[in-house]
């Protein structure tokens, strides 16, 4: 009877743990990209909305009007820029300049440099990312920028060592 009690303690205090640090992952420090961009990509799939893309790379342009079946995949380099992982906690310093917000970052460990989020009465008229990944075997930076309904870019150069530098954007404008 003991051990069965035991057992049954043991077992409830590990369902307890793992729903406190559950409620923990939805508590965000910094502004939420992961989110906003997710409902973002809802409403612009709603919408079925076509867009004016362009992708250049190394200089040679091809351009389409599309409609994106996919936006959350489009949007995945915004996605992936989020600055609310746990163990980025406390290395951005925040501040603010007229209506943009700018959580910034200058550790080596981290790619995520800089984050700029303009608003205006409480709408989003901006979201700037800057990205910087440098070793000792390649080199990558990234400029994202979001005006929603009307563009998106996403900015990329990269160099691997011994290897050509490739440069590509790519521009939706809705």
């Amino acid at each position: 009877m003991r051990l069965l009690l035991f057992c049954f303690l043991l077992l409830s205090s590990l369902v307890s743990c793992n729903l406190k640090e559950e409620g923990k992952e939805k508590v965000k420090t910094y502004f939420d990209l992961e989110t906003f961009f997710k409902n973002e990509a809802k409403r612009l799939s709603a919408k079925n909305q076509m867009i004016d893309k362009t992708v250049i790379i190394n200089g040679k342009t091809e351009r389409k009007k599309l409609t994106i079946t996919n936006w959350e995949k489009e949007f995945s380099a915004f996605i992936d820029a989020d600055i609310n992982k746990t163990s980025w906690k406390g290395f951005f310093v925040i501040s603010n300049i007229n209506h943009t917000k700018i959580y910034a970052s200058n550790s080596d460990k981290i790619a995520v440099k800089k984050l700029e989020v303009t608003t205006e009465n409480g709408n989003i008229l901006a979201i700037k990312i800057f990205v910087a990944n440098i070793n000792s075997l390649y080199t990558s930076r990234d400029s994202l920028s979001y005006y929603p309904d009307s563009l998106y870019e996403i900015k990329k150069v990269q160099h691997i060592k011994l290897m050509d530098q490739k440069k590509y954007d790519v521009i939706g404008r809705f």
